[in-house]
């Protein structure tokens, strides 16, 4: 990436303005309410988690918000212990449902899987 695009990306980022156009206003709501809670369960700044809150308000699309949940996972998992941190994750991931394309959504883990007597996964 180029001096003038990472400006560029930076000063965009800032006023958050977005390379495309939203499709809908519930796209525009949705991200500040997603925002919000990224934001409220990574806590008060500190040196650990300072760059990850600039990069959650700056961050200009669902996507971005999409990508920065394992830094988020990692801190919460610090802070408060990995089986509260997945719970966290758990719901805010229900969150993007509508917001993101279908490839980048969460699919269900093989390793929670139910299983029958063969050994074979059952449907959800």
């Amino acid at each position: 990436m180029s001096f003038y695009q990472t400006i560029r990306s930076s000063l965009l980022a800032i006023f958050q303005v977005g390379t495309s156009d939203p499709t809908t206003q519930d796209e525009a709501i949705g991200l500040e309410d997603i925002r919000a809670v990224m934001l409220e369960m990574a806590g008060k700044p500190t040196d650990a988690s300072a760059a990850l809150l600039r990069r959650i308000r700056y961050a200009s699309d669902p996507q971005a918000l999409w990508f920065m949940r394992s830094e988020l996972m990692a801190l919460l998992a610090h802070q408060e212990g990995e089986v509260m941190a997945r719970t966290k994750l758990e719901v805010l991931s229900e969150m993007f449902h509508e917001l993101l394309p279908r490839g980048l959504r969460s699919r269900p883990s093989p390793l929670f899987a139910e299983r029958d007597g063969r050994g074979d996964s059952l449907p959800r």
